[in-house]
């Protein structure tokens, strides 16, 4: 499936990660040693950011533009790592990306569960939520259920008569998603596993401990906003929502009349969500946008700050309101874990536990072995994500082994669910 680059005596998978965002497209290459004792050792080997261009809210609107910010990505990685590669696993944000946990049941045909049981019992539970043209991106069974017994983790070779399985899907609409997956052949690359951004970004952010305990991490980007909530290691719910930090930047030129650049300034420069700030009174001054183009206009901080909290009260109402909508927040909402370049502004993490009154912490990710420091951080976790989906395919997505010629990607899902079961 991908190249194998050596080191020392011991051969290393190398493995590409894409992650096609709003505002950056970043690939990573990774490589990974497998020796015999057990243990797995990746270091990163290539990094390649891009600025995204043909991208809306997630959506393809440009394949040009798409196509050739892959290609950059791509191939500045590829000439820092020394190998080329032909997949990689790819995040998806895009597709109006739907969330839901469900049991699914069969009869045992013999005495015991055999494997052709559980094959039946997944093939019908793909069945259910590839419905009304919606297509599966993921799915990860949280237990099996054997007749009145529920929590069994491993029911081959037992005996009963109705075998279920409580299962956790995630659906996108087709066509966007085929747009994307187009975007990356244009570049000449397949994909090797697809992953819902928000669970790569979940798991990029979130400790194993935190997993277990119960926990939602809330990827604030550029244009969109990712949800997702573990409880017992398993993942529970996704969502998206197309709110993201470029949004309070458009707020602030809009309010202040100032132009976009100046705005995106102001906030990097001033911004803030902290509680109480001394120099609330501190003038700025700015450039004007439209007919005073050119002049000076003044503001003051204290104006920045009501203005970028009014629009973070408004996400995360948003975001509470999907939570509730979920089902799972009395699993899930034990604590929150912020990420993204949008949880970076100064007091984001209190401001977080105040309106939810949770634990809140911002995710400050060390960085791989091998990657740039400076692309360690809360803005990469999506990509971090993406490398632990590629290192477990059992966690709800599976590696090609059938080439360009086996017929794309959606085709191959199925085979690859069934393998991870």
């Amino acid at each position: 499936m991908t190249a194998s680059i050596g080191s020392g005596r011991q051969a290393e998978q190398v493995v590409g990660l894409l992650d096609i965002g709003n505002s950056k497209t970043v690939c990573v290459i990774a490589a990974i040693a497998r020796p015999a004792s057990g243990s797995v050792a990746v270091r990163v080997v290539g990094v390649g950011v891009a600025p995204t261009r043909g991208l809306k809210g997630g959506l393809v609107v440009a394949l040009d533009d798409a196509e050739q910010t892959v290609r950059a990505a791509v191939a500045q990685a590829e000439r820092a790592a020394g190998v080329s590669v032909e997949d990689v696993y790819l995040s998806v944000a895009c597709g109006r990306l739907k969330s839901r946990t469900f049991t699914a049941k069969t009869e045992i045909e013999g005495r015991v569960v055999v494997s052709a049981d559980i094959e039946r019992l997944m093939g019908a539970a793909r069945a259910h939520v590839e419905r009304d043209g919606r297509t599966l991106l993921h799915m990860n069974r949280i237990s099996y259920r054997l007749d009145s017994a529920a929590g069994i983790g491993e029911p081959l070779g037992l005996a009963g008569k109705t075998l279920g399985a409580e299962l956790h899907a995630v659906t996108v609409d087709e066509a966007p998603l085929r747009n994307l997956i187009h975007v990356v052949e244009r570049a000449y690359l397949s994909a090797a596993g697809l992953a819902p951004a928000p669970y790569a970004s979940g798991l990029g952010a979130t400790t194993e401990e935190e997993r277990q305990i119960g926990v939602v991490a809330i990827d604030i980007g550029a244009g969109t906003t990712t949800m997702a909530s573990f409880a017992r290691g398993h993942l529970l719910s996704t969502d998206v929502v197309p709110v993201g930090g470029n949004h309070a930047t458009f707020d602030l030129a809009h309010a202040l009349g100032a132009p976009a650049h100046e705005a995106e300034r102001i906030k990097k420069e001033y911004g803030t969500l902290a509680r109480v700030v001394s120099d609330d009174h501190e003038v700025i001054e700015y450039a004007q946008a439209g007919e005073d183009a050119g002049g000076r206009a003044q503001t003051t901080k204290g104006e920045v700050r009501t203005i970028i909290r009014g629009r973070m009260l408004r996400l995360f109402g948003h975001l509470a309101g999907r939570i509730e909508r979920s089902g799972v927040a009395q699993h899930t909402m034990q604590r929150m874990v912020l990420t993204g370049g949008g949880s970076q502004v100064v007091g984001s993490g209190e401001f977080a536990a105040d309106f939810f009154a949770r634990p809140v912490r911002v995710a400050r990710s060390e960085p791989l072995e091998g990657m740039p420091a400076g692309l360690g951080g809360a803005a990469f976790s999506t990509s971090v994500g993406l490398l632990q989906v590629a290192l477990d395919p059992s966690a709800g997505t599976r590696g090609d082994r059938g080439g360009r010629e086996a017929g794309g990607y959606l085709r191959r899902m199925g085979q690859w669910l069934r393998e991870g079961f």
